[in-house]
């Protein structure tokens, strides 16, 4: 069976819409989802299933509204695909280091959008740019990265503008989920 995650957006976030790991691996169980595996207390949650992406964000948003009283939007991507993430990283390998030399803390992130946004949308966040900051677009994905940190971003606090469900994850996450996603692939 193909390996899943589904990114959900907004949960365990400042003590709002809280789900406990192990109530939530028990409700997507219940739609019928195999190996259910949660990372973090963010909404990471890997998966197996022969069901389709969208039939399967849909079947999380309802089970997670059922169960737990709340929408959120919830990303899928396949573990192939998540893979490909990584390997696109836009950035080059100087880029990265020299911003990560001056910075405390993560500079790599990643937006994972439900579909690609309107191009017109996108260049509006030229505007929110300043030293240190650069984002490139990538199909479904926004690549991030913030020299000066995300906490204090114009650029980041302009997601929602983009008018696509959307959520974000720092690089460390993403490859962390990849390796998890590896393991199931080799047993």
């Amino acid at each position: 069976m193909p390996v899943y995650i589904a990114f959900l957006r907004g949960i365990n976030v400042g003590g709002h819409r809280k789900i406990k790991m192990k109530e939530l691996r028990a409700s997507l169980e219940k739609i019928g989802l195999a190996h259910v595996q949660t990372y973090i207390q963010s909404g990471n949650v890997l998966f197996e299933s022969n069901e389709k992406e969208d039939w399967l964000r849909q079947e999380i948003e309802r089970r997670i509204f059922d169960d737990f009283g709340f929408s959120i939007n919830v990303i899928i991507r396949t573990a192939t695909g998540l893979e490909a993430i990584i390997a696109d990283l836009p950035f080059s390998e100087d880029v990265v280091l020299k911003a990560r030399a001056s910075a405390a803390g993560e500079i790599l992130y990643v937006a994972l959008l439900l579909h690609a946004p309107l191009q017109e949308k996108v260049e509006r966040l030229n505007g929110y740019k300043n030293a240190g900051e650069d984002y490139q677009v990538e199909g479904q994905e926004i690549y991030f990265l913030f020299g000066n940190g995300a906490r204090n971003s114009k650029l980041a606090d302009q997601m929602q503008s983009l008018g696509v469900p959307t959520t974000v994850r720092n690089w460390k996450t993403l490859n962390k989920l990849v390796e998890m996603a590896a393991a199931r692939k080799s047993v």
